[in-house]
């Protein structure tokens, strides 16, 4: 009998609209998904701030900082503890990143059934196809005054 086999296996944690999540790349796919929220800052229990905004990153690296302004969130998992999902209703769940005093509540305004149901196109990716559009015209172009006599 191996060394290996004598260790009890752990299923890996499994939580279902409520609960503590702890694994940074957890934290940080919750947190993807979400587009627009309302966002209210807690520091020992008092308001600090409330707003509203888009997510429009959620990363990891202990050099930058989670920032929000001009009703843009960058979520830096890095600055949390953990992070606590809670089950309002079927429909509703709020998600608050914990970091000793400091609790950072986010409430999903935007639904992603809704979301998928109806794409969206980001800048990158338009700008993106734009220029195949154009370039592949210009290929058309310079072809056909290679064969004008």
């Amino acid at each position: 009998m191996s060394h290996d086999q004598s260790l009890p296996r752990f299923a890996a944690p499994c939580i279902i609209d409520t609960g503590i999540v702890v694994n940074k790349q957890d934290i940080r796919r919750l947190l993807s998904d979400l587009n627009r929220v309302r966002y209210i800052h807690t520091f020992d229990g008092q308001m600090q701030s409330q707003g509203e905004g888009c997510v429009l990153e959620a990363f990891a690296d202990p050099q930058r900082a989670t920032l929000i302004a001009n009703h843009a969130l960058y979520l830096n998992v890095e600055s949390f503890d953990y992070l606590q999902l809670t089950q309002v209703s079927e429909s509703e769940n709020y998600f608050d990143l914990i970091q000793d005093n400091r609790q950072l509540r986010l409430i999903p305004i935007s639904n992603p059934l809704q979301e998928q149901a109806t794409p969206v196109l980001n800048a990158a990716a338009l700008e993106a196809m734009v220029a195949q559009v154009l370039s592949a015209k210009w290929d058309v172009q310079i072809d056909e005054s290679d064969f004008s006599f």
